[in-house]
């Protein structure tokens, strides 16, 4: 029983192979009967192992916009026959490795031919497709696991290109990139977007109110910096001051809030007392600075009046 179970395991997988079917020895994948031409010679002992393909979206042969090897990079009839016996055989007509001879147009109108609408309804506006930037070459498509879709990897394809962002996320407040708790993804829209930068929304308050809800309101006194763009007071990647701060308190205030409506003259800037520690230090300085008092600075509704206090 043992062995005509063997040997009919054994012819089923023979007449897979007859047709032009490969299947992968993990998981039983079957991809295209078309593709057979191709697997004869780009198997998993090629320098660029393609079968694990069949584990993705694009090897589903249910989804009837795959359509193969072929669906990507085109017939390739002369790579695939080579008529004239070249050591060197003809390229394929539509390749996607870096520094491709197909012009990048032609390798995203082979992906965007699928993936249209949805996220990438302003790819053709993004500052990415102005920056001739292929699809390829932020993904993966012959790997099981994408390195730009898992949060785990994703800042590390990211960074490649974006170094000044990379070293502002390892100063001393950031968001929680490196933790695993926060990619580049959940603010920007690498495809393209109605807003700035690339974000994922149409502007700069509304993105980070997807997290920071909290700091939405609406408040019966509104603090107007506050509302308009939270890059007036904070820096997204990082910085060395608490709370993504560009600068610290009470600077950062007095950018906008003139010491003389105040009694801010300790730390005016003229005859500036002995900082915290000293004989005599400022109280205005100490600790929190203006948040000290003023600690509901993105907006409140105390009796107070605009004050932004408790």
């Amino acid at each position: 029983m043992i062995g005509m179970r063997h040997s009919l395991m054994t012819w089923t997988l023979g007449m897979f192979l007859a047709f032009g079917f490969v299947v992968d020895a993990a998981a039983a994948d079957v991809i295209y009967k078309g593709d057979a031409k191709c697997t004869r010679c780009h198997d998993e002992t090629d320098s660029a192992p393609v079968l694990a393909i069949a584990k993705t979206r694009h090897g589903v042969a249910a989804d009837g916009r795959n359509l193969g090897c072929v669906g990507c990079h085109g017939e390739s009839t002369l790579h695939a026959e080579n008529p004239q016996g070249l050591k060197d055989r003809p390229k394929v007509d539509r390749s996607f490795r870096r520094g491709s001879f197909t012009p990048v147009a032609a390798q995203n109108e082979a992906c965007l031919g699928c993936h249209k609408g949805g996220k990438r309804m302003h790819w053709a506006s993004s500052q990415h497709a102005n920056g001739n930037l292929a699809c390829a070459s932020c993904h993966q498509v012959h790997t099981q696991h994408d390195k730009v879709l898992s949060k785990q990897t994703q800042p590390e394809v990211c960074y490649a290109c974006h170094k000044e962002q990379r070293a502002q996320s390892f100063r001393a407040s950031h968001h929680p990139i490196k933790e695993g708790k926060v990619v580049c993804s959940d603010c920007h829209n690498p495809h393209g977007s109605t807003g700035p930068k690339q974000l994922a929304k149409s502007t700069v308050v509304e993105t980070c109110y997807t997290c920071h809800a909290e700091k939405r309101g609406p408040f019966l006194w509104e603090h107007p910096p506050a509302s308009d763009n939270c890059l007036n007071c904070h820096t997204p990647h990082g910085s060395n001051h608490a709370s993504l701060l560009k600068t610290k308190p009470p600077y950062l205030c007095q950018q906008c809030h003139d010491f003389t409506q105040h009694p801010g003259t300790a730390y005016s800037g003229r005859g500036l007392p002995v900082s915290q520690g000293g004989v005599a230090p400022a109280q205005q300085q100490l600790l929190r600075a203006c948040l000290n008092c003023h600690t509901q600075v993105h907006g409140t509704n105390h009796p107070s009046g605009a004050r932004y206090t408790r």
